[in-house]
């Protein structure tokens, strides 16, 4: 199956382009060093399986990796799989005649989703941001299941919040910074998480999925947010040769696992 500006423009109706760059903003007032993710982690999948690669987007969301992916390599092929209505509806209108893109809906904590994917295997696995929505026991066996989708010398990458409660003192100060420059970030106009899905309901092509998104996930999925420590300690656990991280800034990293 092949399938927004400070956030405060309006994108309605089919617009997917205002609607990428209206959740592109959102995303951004949370993490404003985004962009540095996403440039470090294509980096390192260039650096590692080459500039054409067959890429799984793990928890794809609209499809911000995809874009970024084709954009840097216009060769790649990419299979984005997620559950939420409302992100997919946005992707999905993204890539539309894009025979590079292939999109599954599925959840991640059912058993069997590797088996709707088009590929056994992918040269990379890719996902940001996303993962925080598991709990612990969720994330091992997911972590299993990826291992075994990506090829011997391949990749896992994976950017996400991901806290060191071995450093509270550190931890309470960057939450207090980061919450003080989101308020002026308000103040200027941006969107935040709630008001971006409350523009979203409103708008007549993408009401009916995001009450479908919202009767999954509610307001917030019940997850967590281990340390880089217990991320990689899983990953090798779970059949990765190298793991450590590529990037992080004071809230966030950016970990490689090698197969």
């Amino acid at each position: 199956m092949t399938d927004t500006d400070t956030g405060a423009a309006t994108a309605t109706g089919d617009d997917w382009r205002a609607w990428q760059e209206s959740w592109d903003r959102q995303q951004e007032w949370y993490m404003p060093d985004r962009e540095d993710r996403f440039r470090i982690m294509l980096d390192m999948v260039e650096a590692f399986v080459g500039p054409d690669p067959r890429v799984l987007d793990l928890a794809c969301g609209t499809g911000s990796i995809t874009a970024r992916l084709l954009d840097r390599f216009p060769q790649a092929t990419s299979t984005g799989i997620d559950l939420d209505p409302a992100l997919l509806t946005i992707a999905r209108g993204t890539f539309a005649g894009d025979g590079r893109v292939t999109l599954v809906e599925a959840d991640l904590k059912d058993p069997d989703w590797p088996a709707r994917l088009p590929y056994d295997t992918y040269d990379a696995v890719l996902t940001a941001t996303a993962l925080h929505w598991l709990r612990r026991e969720t994330l091992e066996v997911l972590y299993g299941q990826v291992a075994r989708l990506v090829r011997h010398g391949g990749v896992f990458m994976n950017a996400d919040h991901m806290v060191d409660d071995s450093t509270p003192r550190i931890n309470a100060v960057e939450a207090a910074y980061s919450r003080a420059r989101r308020d002026r970030a308000l103040q200027s106009g941006a969107l935040d998480w709630a008001e971006w899905w409350d523009r979203a309901a409103k708008d007549p092509v993408l009401a009916g999925p995001t009450a479908r998104r919202f009767e999954i996930y509610g307001a917030h999925a019940d997850g967590e947010m281990p340390s880089p420590a217990w991320h990689a300690r899983v990953l090798r656990e779970r059949g990765f040769a190298e793991v450590r991280p590529v990037w992080c800034s004071p809230s966030d990293t950016l970990l490689l696992a090698l197969k």
